[in-house]
C-alpha cells in the first residue's frame, strides 16, 4: 500500500486537522467531525449541512464557505456519518431562518440524516431535506434503494446556496434544491478500483484492458465492463445514457469530474468529446466546468453531470463563491 499517510485509523482526523491549518475561513472541530463556516451562524440567513463518507474530497468539507455550504459532517472513508455529528453541525449554523440539509442517496446518509432532522427539530431548529439522486447508471445499487446521489450533489450545493445567500426562506431554498436534483442527471466510467486506507488492496477487482460502465463513487458495478475504449467512445456511452433520461429543453450545466486519479491532461480531453456528443445532439451549454470534485479516493476514470438551467438557476450558479474548492466571483 502506498500511500501518504500514518495509519489507517487516523486518516479522516489527520486530514480534518491538515485542512484546520490550511483553511483558517474555517472552524474545524477534529474531534467531534464537523467543518463549519468561521462566520456561522449568519443572521437571518438558511443555513445548509450535507455530509458522507470520506474519501470523495472535495465533497463535502471543501465546498463550506460563503456561497456554498454552512457545515459539513465526514464520516469514515466510504461511511455515513453519524446523527450526532449532523445534529451538532445544525446547531452550529442555524440563525433561526431553518436548516437544509443535502443528502445524497445511500442507504446510511438517508437513515442518519433523518434521525438527525428529528433530533434538531426536537431542539427547535427548523429542518428540510433534500435528497440527491442523480446517477442514471442504475436503479438500485450496493448502498441504495433508488439511484445514487453523484455530481448533482456538487450543483445543488452551490445553486441552494447561493439562494441561501441572497436570503431565501427556507421553503424556497429547498424546492430550488429538488429543481437542481431533478434537473440533472450523471454517468461514472472506471479505468481502475480505488484503493481503502483500510482494506489496503483494490475494492473491486477491474481487469487490465477492461473499465467498468456505470460505476459508483464507491467502487459499486455499473451496467456493464467492456475493453477498455476511446475517449470518444467513453463520451459517446455516457452523454447518450444520460440524455436517454432526459430530454433538455434549456441549455445544460456540464461537469467533468475525474474520479480521483486522472489528470487534468485527460479530463480536458475527454470534455472535448463530451461537447462534440452534446454539440451533434443539440444540446445547448450554458458553463462548463472540469476538475476533480466528486472523487473516489484514488479511482481512475470520470464522469459527467448535466443540469438543465433556467434563468434564475444560471444567475445563482454564477454567484460568487468561496470555498477550499471551488471558489469565482471574490
Amino acid at each position: 500500500m502506498r500511500m501518504i499517510i500514518n495509519v489507517p485509523e487516523t486518516v479522516v482526523s489527520d486530514a480534518l486537522r491538515g485542512m484546520a491549518a490550511a483553511h483558517p475561513e474555517l472552524t474545524v472541530d477534529v474531534e467531534n467531525r464537523v467543518i463549519v463556516r468561521r462566520d456561522a451562524p449568519v443572521a437571518g440567513k438558511v443555513a445548509l449541512v450535507s455530509g458522507g463518507g470520506s474519501g470523495h474530497e472535495p465533497l463535502h468539507g471543501g465546498f463550506v464557505g460563503p456561497g456554498m455550504l454552512s457545515a459539513a459532517c465526514p464520516g469514515e472513508v466510504f461511511t455515513s456519518p453519524v446523527p450526532d455529528q449532523m445534529v451538532r453541525a445544525a446547531a452550529a449554523v442555524d440563525s433561526g431562518a431553518g436548516v437544509l440539509f443535502i443528502v445524497k442517496n445511500y442507504t446510511g446518509d438517508v437513515l442518519n440524516f433523518d434521525m438527525a432532522a428529528e433530533l434538531a427539530e426536537d431542539e427547535g431548529i427548523q429542518v428540510a431535506k433534500v435528497l440527491v439522486n442523480d446517477d442514471v447508471a442504475v436503479t438500485d445499487s450496493l448502498y441504495t434503494a433508488g439511484r445514487r446521489g453523484t455530481g448533482a450533489t456538487l450543483f445543488v450545493e452551490k445553486i441552494a446556496g447561493a439562494a441561501a445567500d441572497e436570503g431565501q426562506p427556507l421553503e424556497r431554498v429547498a424546492a430550488i434544491a429538488r429543481q437542481v436534483n431533478e434537473s440533472s442527471r450523471s454517468f461514472g466510467v472506471a479505468l481502475s478500483a480505488c484503493t481503502t486506507p483500510a482494506k489496503g488492496s483494490p475494492t473491486f477487482d477491474l481487469p487490465d484492458g477492461e473499465l467498468e460502465l456505470g460505476v459508483g463513487i464507491h467502487g459499486e458495478p455499473g451496467r456493464e465492463r467492456r475493453s477498455m475504449m476511446t475517449s470518444r467512445e467513453i463520451a459517446d456511452f455516457s452523454v447518450q445514457a444520460i440524455l436517454d433520461d432526459m430530454s433538455p429543453r434549456n441549455p445544460v450545466l456540464v461537469l467533468v469530474n475525474g474520479m480521483g486519479a486522472t489528470p487534468l491532461l485527460e479530463l480536458y480531453g475527454f470534455n472535448a468529446e463530451v461537447q462534440r456528443v452534446l454539440a451533434e445532439r443539440g444540446v445547448a451549454v450554458a458553463r462548463t466546468l472540469v476538475g476533480n470534485y466528486v472523487t473516489s479516493l484514488d479511482m481512475a476514470g470520470a464522469s459527467v453531470t448535466l443540469c438543465q438551467v433556467d434563468e434564475e438557476l444560471l444567475r445563482l450558479w454564477d454567484a460568487p463563491v468561496k470555498t477550499a474548492g471551488l471558489r469565482w466571483g471574490v
